[in-house]
């Protein structure tokens, strides 16, 4: 065979492959195309798909003028990106990287086509064209691999404040560090200079495995330091002390909590009868009952259970404080009625010492009936576990003591995240849930209007309502509240500071509220939003939106945010998109398909937020995954089943019956058939905002895909595409923020000022835990500790506890 012959073959085989790749690209782009434009979407993908099938057939030919209708296609497929998608990095790279990859190659083969046409190769411009295009790629290829802030840092590093002597942190006693919930470490031993030295410095397992499905056991540990001890509790609420210097076991307490779905512990909570009982220093305000101290217990951890448990044990010895309660244990379902077994009643976020009652709220399960037992809130004393008081959000004397046989109003607003409290006002505050169910408001009483989805605050000795502030009316979209309130000095536009409440939402917002009033301290609107087609629903014709914040993650997103791996997926996604109704924020769901972005997962979620005094800079992370949902009418099938009452409630994942109302709900996430969000990266970001100028200082995206990917395919590339995010960050005075919670294993220390990342540690495995700072009172040193048993839905699962220190 000639050499001519050999090389006819080879361009015959090569052209097929190109024709059958353009074939199948030009044959999906014109029938989606067709579909997106019915839609009312962009005409580009069946303009592009119609150039490319003719590009195919020539290219199928061996005839030149394919190349040069696909040069078409790719010279206006960059036009069309850049109008469509602006100069930010994913989406040009989700539209062009794959066209990009058969242009380089359709010049590349060029010259070969042009010789077998008898014509002139026209190597070298061919060729230049073909090599330019492979460098775009290898360029977009290396930006891969690099940080792409969603707002860039001003590049202006703040200052180190030296921690003044009497402001040092001597304990991380509070789930949020401090009462108010700062998870701020006043420590300066670590600082963004040295970060760069931190080595492991101890290990310990706890020997209770997670298992990472969302339904079962989860490690979403904040452990508690105070002395040389370390007090953490695993997914089955067995209680540890550690040695803070050395991670060794001082002692263990077995618990052993059994739910059937849920099984996580967030934090315990600790108590020291030794310690004077701090009284408010607010004019009016209540005083703090004392407690008895002749105990055998003077220093306790508590834990509240999922199979509604309150549990005290000594914490010098891990035995049950025989005083509190029944031999160290107190019946969280007294009261509740019936239909109290998990997943329908739990407990997971760490009990609340305000003052001297432990005040505990209960998740109830979404969606999961009409008819669930009440989200009442209860006070214990610390040393006896007596009831001090209630507050039963839809008793009209919510304070009301049952009497023997009673039981709380049923499927009230619930409080299942993290409480605060201030020693100054002597005064908890509450973040509120929903009442049953979720998504359909039709059995709403006049009370839940009221109670739902707001910030509550109570006098920590009476359980009386001091105020209450809604961010959702008539919530339909499972926007509750997430998070612990933070308790903070805001700055005014006047120069002065005043005491306030910050919370963040799963709508991605914020709302600043005045401590003492309850009123916000920003501007908040009352937005206008419109109804969907449920008969007898409570609609409301405005929604709260606080303009005044930052908004995080919440944009009304269009047809042109649509993203993919590929331009083949986005295309789905657009189609998707498209094809369901949404108006904003707040769009009701009804009985068609809408779409509620950002979804019920969030936004904000329960990880809740860092607070730098000493800059006034606020520390928060989000995960953007919206979600598709729809309600259909009961059946008399419908009815029979029985939904989990677990995470797949939460998040949607097929029909779940909402027994005891016309309707089911059927939700799942907006991600594309490769299990990837639809939108545009990225889907987590750790965000600054300077709280003096009320604006984003920096917002970075948090994880990469090494550990994840498509169809749950480790990919194994640093990609920082920024990845959902559960957990929260914690900040410090040495000018760092430390963060673990993403979908990749590792702990991450940012620079504060800026957002770039100054140091990370790989671990075993994921983390959806918040790290805590302290020193040894032992060797003076500073250390940071992590829990680690797993990234939510990542198949490597641990019972890890990494603490870190400089060398």
């Amino acid at each position: 065979m000639s050499e001519s012959t050999n090389s006819h073959t080879i361009l015959k085989i090569w052209c097929f492959v190109l024709g059958l790749a353009l074939l199948l690209t030009g044959l999906f782009f014109t029938v989606g195309g067709a579909k997106l434009v019915s839609l009312g979407g962009s005409w580009y993908f069946i303009i592009a798909g119609l150039l490319t099938l003719a590009s195919a057939l020539f290219i199928f030919k061996r005839k030149a003028l394919g190349v040069w209708l696909f040069a078409i296609v790719f010279v206006g497929t960059v036009i069309w990106s850049l109008i469509d998608a602006g100069w930010e990095f994913w989406p040009l790279f989700s539209r062009l990287m794959f066209p990009a990859g058969i242009f380089a190659a359709l010049m590349f083969t060029l010259p070969s086509i042009r010789r077998y046409q008898f014509q002139s190769g026209a190597d070298l411009p061919a060729y230049a064209v073909g090599a330019l295009t492979v460098v775009g790629m290898i360029i977009g290829f290396y930006q891969m691999f690099q940080p792409h802030p969603t707002v860039a840092a001003s590049g202006q590093q703040l200052p180190l404040v030296p921690v003044q002597t009497d402001m040092k942190q001597t304990n991380w006693q509070h789930y949020g560090q401090d009462a108010g919930g700062s998870r701020f470490a006043a420590l300066d031993q670590i600082t963004r200079d040295n970060v760069h030295q931190l080595k492991e410095a101890w290990r310990f397992r706890t020997g209770d495995f997670t298992t990472g499905s969302g339904n079962g056991a989860e490690d979403q540990m904040t452990p508690l330091q105070v002395g040389n001890k370390v007090f953490l509790c695993t997914p089955h609420n067995n209680i540890f002390a550690l040695e803070a210097d050395s991670g060794k076991q001082i002692w263990k307490a077995e618990v052993n909590s059994k739910a059937d779905a849920w099984e996580r512990c967030r934090g315990v909570a600790y108590f020291d009868t030794t310690q004077p009982i701090q009284q408010p220093s607010l004019a009016g305000a209540t005083p703090v009952q004392t407690v008895a101290t002749n105990t055998a217990c003077l220093r306790r951890v508590y834990t509240n259970t999922p199979d509604g448990r309150l549990i005290a044990v000594n914490a010098d010895t891990g035995e049950r404080c025989k005083d509190f309660g029944v031999d160290g244990t107190v019946d969280l379902h007294k009261g509740l009625g019936e239909g109290t077994k998990a997943p329908r009643f739990q407990v997971t976020s760490a009990p609340t010492v305000a003052g001297s009652v432990l005040v505990v709220g209960s998740r109830i399960a979404d969606n999961f009936a009409a008819d669930m037992p009440g989200g009442v809130i209860r006070a214990y004393d610390v040393i006896t576990g007596e009831l001090r008081w209630v507050f039963d959000p839809r008793n009209p004397d919510p304070n009301y003591m049952l009497k023997e046989g009673e039981i709380y109003k049923r499927s009230s607003a619930n409080a299942w995240a993290a409480l605060s409290y201030d020693p100054e006002m002597n005064t908890v505050f509450l973040p509120m849930g929903s009442s049953s169910v979720d998504v359909w408001g039709g059995n709403r009483q006049p009370l839940d209007h009221k109670y739902n989805s707001s910030v509550l605050a109570l006098d920590a000795t009476t359980g009386k309502e001091k105020w209450v502030y809604q961010t959702v009316h008539n919530d339909l979209w499972d926007f509750d509240l997430p998070m612990q309130p933070s308790l903070v000095d805001f700055p005014m536009t006047d120069g002065t500071n005043k005491p306030a409440v910050v919370i963040g939402t799963k709508s991605g917002q914020f709302f600043v509220l005045d401590r003492l009033t309850g009123q916000p301290l920003t501007k908040v609107i009352e937005q206008p939003v419109k109804s969907a087609d449920i008969p007898n629903e409570q609609y409301s014709p405005t929604q709260p939106r606080s303009v005044e914040m930052p908004q995080i993650g919440n944009q009304t997103i269009t047809e042109s945010d649509m993203w993919g791996a590929t331009p083949f997926d986005q295309l789905m996604c657009r189609i998707n998109f498209k094809s369901m109704r949404y108006e904003g924020l707040f769009t009701a769901p009804g009985t068609d398909v809408s779409l509620s972005f950002p979804g019920s997962l969030g936004g904000m979620n329960w990880g809740s937020i860092a607070f730098d005094p000493s800059h006034q800079y606020m520390f928060v992370n989000d995960m953007r995954l919206g979600l598709w949902i729809q309600l259909i009418q009961q059946t008399p099938e419908d009815l029979a089943l029985e939904a989990s009452g677990g995470e797949k409630v939460n998040t949607g994942m097929g029909a779940v019956p909402m027994k005891g109302t016309p309707y089911k709900v059927n939700k799942d996430r907006f991600w594309s058939k490769f299990n990837i969000p639809c939108q545009k990266p990225p889907y987590g970001t750790m965000t600054a905002i300077d709280m003096r100028t009320r604006q984003i200082a920096w917002q970075v995206p948090m994880g990469t895909v090494e550990d994840t990917g498509p169809m749950g395919i480790k990919m194994g590339l640093k990609v920082p595409i920024g990845m959902p995010t559960i957990g929260g960050p914690m900040a410090t005075q040495g000018g760092l923020v430390f963060f673990a919670a993403t979908q990749d294993y590792y702990l991450r220390a940012l620079d504060s000022s800026t957002g770039k990342e100054l140091w990370k540690s790989r671990m075993p495995v994921g983390s959806q835990g918040t790290p805590i700072s302290y020193v040894s009172p032992k060797n003076g040193k500073q250390y940071v500790m992590i829990t680690a048993g797993g990234a939510r839905q990542s198949p490597d699962h641990g019972d890890y506890v990494i603490a870190y220190s400089l060398d």
